[in-house]
């Protein structure tokens, strides 16, 4: 799993985005969230995912509070 840092919340379209150890920034859907609820998360809070590939480039998914 990789670790990260919630970036940014769109909380009324269900997104946000993770920043990676490698500076670059994930976007996610809170339908990825594992055992999170998207009213307790906040940004900067450090989480860990894993890497995928959507339609139009990288994702991050089951996301879990670190």
């Amino acid at each position: 799993m990789t670790k990260g840092v919630i970036r940014r919340l769109v909380d009324d379209r269900g997104f946000g985005f993770v920043s990676s150890s490698a500076g670059r920034d994930i976007f996610f859907h809170y339908s990825q969230l594992e055992g999170v609820n998207s009213r307790i998360l906040k940004e900067g809070q450090s989480v860990s995912y894993r890497v995928g590939l959507g339609a139009k480039g990288l994702i991050a998914k089951d996301i879990k509070l670190a």
